[in-house]
């Protein structure tokens, strides 16, 4: 185990929650912090905000496209509006605010993306973002950012709260182990090597990065050494680090609960297609929509816990000395 990380499995937090209690340290130092919700206060958690600033907090109903649009006007006047929302609302109702309204002026509205990917659950397709990365990463002068546990939320949300510009920060419905001991600090600029291996570059972030952990422990039991990269930032993807680590394995798998049309993994294969050509085998969502279903049981069906993981990372090294 490595001493970057330390996973207590009989214990989740909520994230949810880490951004609620990032965003009120954020108010109380910045009085021109402001909050949007669309109707989803409760689950956001933007709720606590509102209680502690009422003046500061504006529920536009369920009309993100008002929103982002009311975000961006705030933005206009100096104030530093966090506009949050389910991540498939947020992002894919408002995709032509977001490039027009905030993006293409540069205004300095921070979106935040609740409830992404598989892990919605019970909710099914409709509320399922599978597409919001790809979405938000395409649109010039956004920050796409998809925090892994409690402590690096709140990290994240303390970055977009001192920093200029239009950004995106993803977060779960579902709990998550913590990764990061207390020490940890969240570095815009660099993705981080959590474990060190030489059969495969481990590539992930979000839910998955602790479930890719524990399957690399998994691996190291049957004599496999699996390398583990922690790209938090999507865009701008921190290349430098990929590409050095990447050299000494020759191999790469990405592991994220998105499609890997157009997220994490389409970012590391634009990376690598142009500066340093690679092998790499995508893992997420192929090109589908979800279903309803409990989140871990989902994780499960689309081979994203640490258990399917590591049958298919396995399967994956092995398959690669086969040819090599």
């Amino acid at each position: 185990m490595s001493d970057r990380y330390k996973i207590n499995k009989e214990n989740k937090k909520s994230i949810r929650g880490a951004f609620a209690k990032a965003l009120i340290e954020a108010g109380r130092k910045n009085k021109d912090i402001v909050v949007l919700d669309a109707d989803l206060a409760c689950s956001t958690q933007t709720q606590l905000f509102g209680k502690e600033f009422p003046d500061r907090f504006f529920d536009c109903g369920i009309a993100e496209q008002d929103m982002i649009a009311t975000a961006a006007g705030l933005a206009s006047q100096g104030k530093i509006p966090f506009a949050a929302s389910f991540a498939m609302f947020a992002t894919g109702r408002t995709y032509d605010q977001i490039r027009n309204g905030v993006c293409y002026p540069e205004f300095n509205v921070k979106i935040i993306g609740t409830h992404g990917g598989v892990t919605v659950g019970e909710d099914g397709a409709s509320h399922q973002a599978l597409e919001d990365i790809a979405l938000m990463r395409n649109v010039p002068n956004m920050t796409v950012i998809v925090p892994a546990d409690c402590r690096e939320c709140e990290g994240a949300i303390k970055f977009a709260a001192e920093n200029q510009g239009p950004m995106y920060i993803r977060i779960s419905r579902s709990n998550v182990y913590d990764v990061f001991g207390e020490d940890y600090e969240f570095d815009f600029c660099k993705a981080s090597v959590l474990r060190d291996g030489s059969d495969v570059s481990v590539i992930t972030n979000g839910e998955t990065l602790a479930e890719s952990l524990m399957a690399a422990d998994i691996l190291q039991s049957q004599g496999y050494s699996v390398q583990i990269i922690n790209c938090p930032v999507v865009k701008p993807l921190d290349g430098s680090t990929i590409i050095e680590n990447v050299k000494k394995t020759r191999f790469v798998m990405t592991v994220e609960n998105h499609s890997i049309i157009g997220g994490l993994g389409s970012a590391v294969c634009e990376l690598l297609a142009e500066y340093y050509p690679t092998p790499v085998h995508r893992i997420g969502i192929n090109d589908e929509f979800g279903q309803s279903g409990k989140a871990e049981e989902l994780m499960k069906y689309y081979g994203l816990d640490a258990e399917s993981l590591a049958v298919k990372i396995k399967r994956y090294i092995d398959k690669y000395r086969l040819v090599k």
